[in-house]
């Protein structure tokens, strides 16, 4: 029941998440905002790629050793990239595993976002932690309205 809400990353999916997890190693920044956007037939938005999604996000280059956004990226690849973090916490089929990956991007790139934000006028940092208590908020609700319905009150 709460494995929906919850968050359940070990599903009986294994060929499908395996064929996702490949396409999304090869997807650009613009591919993954197709994808989150539901653009992908062949590949239904679920919990599972959105959380892969950030994984990507947060994980080191094997040819250079540097993070996927990097301080030194051109602005337009890092709003991208915020862009994208609030686009999957917008997103219907958020759950807490992907709240929790996106809290670790927060730490990742505090200080990437916080000099971004300041250099560009922005207020991705703050927009970011509100949109997470909203998700979260979003989640318990549904949590509770499940709930509700299993004992019939």
């Amino acid at each position: 029941m709460f494995s929906k809400i919850l968050g359940s990353l070990k599903g009986s999916q294994a060929s499908q998440d395996t064929k996702l997890d490949e396409k999304i190693s090869r997807m650009d920044m613009h591919e993954m905002r197709v994808y989150v956007n539901g653009g992908l037939d062949d590949f239904p938005v679920d919990e599972y790629g959105l959380h892969e999604i950030v994984k990507k996000l947060m994980t080191k280059l094997e040819t250079s050793e540097k993070y996927y956004i990097d301080i030194e990226d051109m602005d337009s690849k890092k709003k991208r990239a915020f862009d994208l973090i609030t686009l999957i916490l917008e997103h219907k089929k958020v759950s807490i595993a992907v709240i929790e990956s996106i809290q670790e991007f927060l730490n990742l790139y505090e200080a990437l976002i916080i000099k971004y934000d300041t250099d560009n006028k922005q207020i991705y940092e703050s927009r970011i932690k509100k949109m997470i208590s909203q998700a979260i908020e979003k989640i318990s609700m549904k949590a509770r309205i499940i709930n509700v319905m299993e004992l019939g009150t």
